[in-house]
């Protein structure tokens, strides 16, 4: 199959952000083609080019997020109105709640929240329409008529309390803020040479990155596959924390990349968190429960297997850190703890390996851990004629100590991290490959990789943390028991092998259960009215057996219905639930049997589409003998409407009751021999 690959800021920049996770997936699954459709974050991440890309991968569409220069589209006043239109429903939909008295046409009280969400989603793709037909939304999303209808949904009823606070300022940045987010949305990305013509949609992240796919969807009907190893919402919102935003923008800005989240797990057909963190987070945003499936990213354990099948502990006094430095990682509270070990094991050893973060808050936080370990643990030495040494030490992958990541885990027998914030902590799963016993704090989905494997303590406890690795320091016998536990946990769930095997099989059964319909042409570009079956029409997994005591189509049937989309002939409910009598094709498949049901078979008639009975007749959706329609096909044998109409000859869901003109009584005897009402 063809797949559309969609990430921002990763793949496939040599600075990207899960850059070798998608890597490895494109590279296993060797058997697919990939058209690759990056979003990049900066010049820098342009300026350093691209990792070596398989052959597997035909085409790579870029586009910058960080920056776009207006276009020049100039719009005309029917343009100009539908933008208008559109931009102020979604500036109501981010600005204002739902009413609480709104009714759906059948009279029924509507949800609010999903009132709220088909607005967002109406506007959303009316002005992906608009980018479409005019050429791109830049300087229509920056004009003066996009800061007048934010500040009108601003001072409307029901609106947000802090929005209703929102000065010129602060109108202008959520505008700005919101076309940096939409940018995908004037992309030429959508036609039948690009995202229409690939078979699946799978996004690499949320937020703007899922944002074609849902274009896609809504153009093309492309089936949307997201991924989130790392909530884009929660990003976000972590993000808005340590940015100066005035209440206002914050509010705002909170509101329409949550109305964006929640859209896209709408629309996609499977959502696949890397964790249960992760999880948690896309059920309170509205993802649906059943759309939902872990996969557990996917980490090389070739390069650990040395490490973890050695004999050697590795040194039974020292501790050892990896990671990046920066404030989240709270090495503060991991130097203190240092400082109450070093009371209980006078010959403990701290190694942090690892390197600062970008920016000059990362390189002043490497600083401040700097001075405080020199002030905490002054260099001792064991006599008057020996030089002293400091028992914490600060080290980079790369250098004498530790050349490779390997050694760095091979240097210790306890792994510790002090986390406040993790999403997926990647240095515990390679000290599980290594086989090192680890001590955690309670941060992100530590607790799920961990599974008992290794002790876990409160987050910003540094005397819990030092208990802890004091008790594993002092126990070798239990370090060697939860490193071997941990090393067999990390082969069986967070190997690339179980990765790329669990999304194979969310490939087929995306496409299975929604593939894409296209109209088929010959060499020539002419259409082929019969290329495609008539099965692919009728929604339905074709490909599983059905059985009497469920599954296969009814089951698949019955879900459609639930849900949304099912056609008007799949019977009311409790009638398409249950399969029909035998297996699709057999007594009850298309053209034959009954109907869907009924008690006999599946939707159709007793003959082929066109020739002995059109589909719906010979036996009605749900009723036992009666037809809504006619006994014939349509336009032969019988016309439609006749020999069992609504209402005539055989109400739906009657026994075939009703009177019947002679003549028509007679035609139909000459045209189909057998029983009335038969089946």
């Amino acid at each position: 199959m063809r797949i559309g690959l969609l990430t921002e800021g990763g793949y496939p920049y040599v600075s990207g952000e899960a850059r070798l996770w998608c890597d490895r997936l494109v590279r296993g699954l060797e058997q697919h083609e990939f058209d690759l459709y990056a979003l990049s974050r900066s010049q820098d991440q342009e300026d350093r080019g691209w990792i070596e890309l398989p052959p597997q991968v035909s085409r790579v569409r870029t586009a910058p997020m960080w920056t776009a220069d207006d276009d020049g589209t100039g719009y005309g006043r029917r343009s100009r109105r539908r933008f208008a239109d559109a931009y102020a429903e979604l500036a109501a939909a981010v600005c204002t709640g739902a009413s609480p008295g709104t009714t759906a046409p059948t009279g029924a009280p509507a949800d609010p929240a999903a009132a709220e969400a088909d607005r967002f989603g109406n506007a959303l793709y009316a002005l992906a329409e608009l980018a479409r037909d005019e050429g791109g939304l830049v300087g229509a999303l920056r004009s003066e008529t996009a800061v007048r209808t934010l500040e009108r949904a601003c001072r409307a009823p029901r609106a947000l309390r802090a929005a209703r606070a929102a000065r010129v300022p602060d109108l202008l940045a959520v505008a700005g803020q919101i076309e940096r987010a939409l940018r995908p949305l004037s992309l030429d990305w959508y036609g039948d040479d690009g995202l229409g013509a690939v078979d699946l949609c799978h996004a690499t992240s949320g937020g703007p990155a899922a944002l074609p796919g849902l274009v896609a969807r809504h153009f093309s009907g492309v089936p949307l596959l997201v991924t989130e190893y790392g909530v884009q919402l929660r990003a976000h919102y972590i993000a808005a924390g340590d940015a100066e935003l005035t209440a206002p923008v914050r509010a705002m800005l909170a509101a329409f990349h949550g109305r964006l989240a929640a859209e896209t797990y709408r629309q996609a057909a499977i959502i696949t968190p890397g964790n249960t963190h992760a999880r948690r987070w896309q059920e309170r945003c509205g993802a649906d429960r059943a759309k939902l499936r872990t996969v557990h990213p996917g980490m090389e354990a070739s390069r650990f297997t040395e490490i973890g099948e050695r004999e050697e502990p590795g040194e039974p006094g020292t501790l050892v850190w990896v990671g990046r430095i920066e404030p989240s990682k709270d090495l503060i509270s991991l130097l203190h703890a240092f400082a109450e070990i070093r009371k209980e094991e006078p010959k403990a050893r701290l190694r942090l390996v690892g390197a600062p973060a970008e920016g000059p808050d990362a390189a002043a936080y490497l600083a401040h851990c700097k001075a405080l370990a020199a002030q905490l643990f002054p260099d001792e030495a064991e006599g008057a004629h020996a030089m002293g040494d400091n028992p914490v030490s600060f080290e980079e992958i790369g250098g004498p100590e530790t050349p490779a990541l390997a050694d760095a885990y091979a240097a210790g027998s306890v792994v510790v991290l002090s986390s406040i914030v993790e999403g997926f902590p990647i240095s515990l799963v390679e000290a599980m490959f290594c086989g090192r016993a680890t001590v955690s704090t309670d941060a992100g989905a530590v607790v799920e990789v961990i599974g008992g494997t290794g002790l876990v303590v409160p987050p910003r406890n540094p005397r819990a943390l030092a208990e802890a690795c004091v008790s594993l320091l002092r126990d070798p016998g239990r370090r060697e028991r939860l490193g071997a536990a941990a090393r067999a946990r990390a082969l069986e769930l967070f190997t690339v092998e179980q990765n790329i095997t669990a999304f194979h099989g969310i490939y087929l059964e995306i496409v299975s259960h929604c593939p894409v319909r296209r109209e088929p042409v010959d060499d020539a570009g002419e259409p082929l009215p019969f290329a495609n079956p008539l099965e692919a029409h009728v929604p339905g997994r074709w490909t599983a057996p059905t059985s009497e005591s469920g599954g296969g189509f009814g089951t698949w049937l019955a879900g459609r219905s639930a849900s949304a989309g099912a056609p008007s002939w799949a019977g009311t409910e409790g009638e398409a639930a249950a399969p029909g009598g035998g297996p699709v094709g057999a007594s009850g498949g298309i053209g034959s049997g009954g109907a869907v049901g009924s008690p006999r078979g599946a939707a159709g008639s007793r003959g082929a589409v066109g020739s002995g009975g059109a589909v719906g007749s010979g036996g009605a959706v749900g009723s036992p003998r009666g037809a809504a329609g006619s006994r014939g096909a349509v336009g032969s044998g019988g016309a439609v409407g006749s020999g069992g109409t609504v209402g005539s000859g055989g109400a739906v869901g009657a026994g075939g009751g009703g009177e019947r003109p002679a003549g028509e009584q007679g035609q139909l005897a000459g045209a189909f021999p057998g029983g009335e009402g038969e089946a």
